[in-house]
C-alpha cells in the first residue's frame, strides 16, 4: 500500500467495490506459456490463437491465468486481479461472442476483427470495437505481466534506445501517455511499420490494431484496474506496473511485428 493511503469507512470500501465490479471490462488471458503465431497473434503450442475455437458454441472463451491472483503482489493486489479477470474480463468475452454469434465472423481471431471493425456489418461494429477491443487488449495485458519482471534486452533494447534514448526515457513517455488518458483507456508501446517503436494512447477499449500499429505492451488505466489499491493515484499504479513487465514477452511480440 502506498504511503498516501488513508483509512476508509466501510461505506467507501463498498462503493469502491461496486465501482470495480459494475464497470464492464475484460478479455482473454493466457494459460501456460504462449507462443507467437506467424501473424504476431498470441498462440498456443499448436500455433492456434489463444482463447479461440471456431468449432465451439462460443468461439471466444476465458482461459485461466498462468499465475495466481496474488502473484503480482504488492504491485497489483489479489482482489483487483480476481475481479478484473473473473468478472470484467469475462464480460468482454461474452460481449464479443454475442456480437458475432451465428456469423462467418465468429470464425476469425479477435485481433483480425478488431483491426477491421469499421469494415464489419454495422450491427456488429460497436460490439466488436468495444468487447473485441477489450478481449484483445486484455489478452496482451495479462500475457506481458510476470511476477519475475525483468528488463529489456537484445534487439528490443536496441530499438528502445534508438527510438527513445533509454529504457527510462521510454517508460517516462509511456507513463505520461497512460496518466494523460482522460477517463478510461490505455497507454501503449506499439510498433509502427514506418516509424518503428512509438508511444501512444487509446480511449476506452480501442486498440492500436485499428489504425495499423501492433501493440507490444499496454497499461490498462480503467479505474477497475487499480482503484481498490491506489484509489485516484493513477500515477502510482503506473509506476508499480513497471516492476512486473514481462519484457521477454514484449520482445516476442516485437520480433513478430518486425517480420510482419
Amino acid at each position: 500500500m502506498n504511503s498516501n493511503h488513508k483509512p476508509t469507512s466501510n461505506s467507501e470500501v463498498n462503493r469502491r467495490n461496486f465501482l470495480v465490479t459494475s464497470a464492464i471490462a475484460g478479455s482473454l488471458v493466457v494459460a501456460g506459456t504462449p507462443a507467437m503465431a506467424s501473424s504476431g497473434v498470441l498462440a498456443n503450442s499448436m500455433g492456434e490463437p489463444l482463447g479461440f475455437d471456431p468449432n465451439a458454441a462460443d468461439a471466444f472463451e476465458l482461459p485461466k491465468l498462468e499465475y495466481a491472483y496474488d502473484a503480482l503482489e504488492p504491485h497489483i493486489d489479489a482482489q483487483t486481479m480476481e475481479i478484473h479477470h473473473s468478472r470484467h474480463h469475462a464480460a468482454y468475452v461474452k460481449g464479443l461472442n454475442t456480437a458475432v454469434a451465428n456469423s462467418e465472423w465468429a470464425k476469425q481471431p479477435a485481433e483480425q476483427l478488431v483491426a477491421k471493425w469499421k469494415d464489419l456489418p454495422e450491427a456488429m461494429q460497436k460490439g466488436v470495437r468495444n468487447a473485441g477491443g477489450g478481449h484483445v487488449n486484455h489478452t496482451l495485458f495479462w500475457s506481458t505481466l510476470s511476477k519475475s519482471g525483468g528488463a529489456p534486452s537484445g534487439e528490443l533494447l536496441k530499438a528502445i534506445e534508438k527510438s527513445f534514448g533509454s529504457v527510462d526515457a521510454c517508460w517516462e513517455k509511456l507513463a505520461q501517455a497512460a496518466t494523460g488518458v482522460f477517463g478510461s483507456g490505455w497507454g501503449w508501446i506499439s510498433w509502427n511499420p514506418q516509424n518503428g517503436l512509438v508511444i501512444e494512447s487509446t480511449p476506452n477499449q480501442d486498440s492500436p490494431l485499428s489504425h495499423g500499429n501492433t501493440p507490444l505492451f499496454g497499461i490498462d488505466v480503467w479505474e477497475h484496474a487499480y482503484y481498490l489499491k491506489y484509489q485516484n493515484l493513477r500515477a502510482n499504479y503506473i509506476a508499480a506496473i513497471r516492476n512486473v513487465v514481462a519484457w521477454d514477452r514484449v520482445a516476442e511480440r516485437f520480433n513478430a511485428a518486425k517480420k510482419g
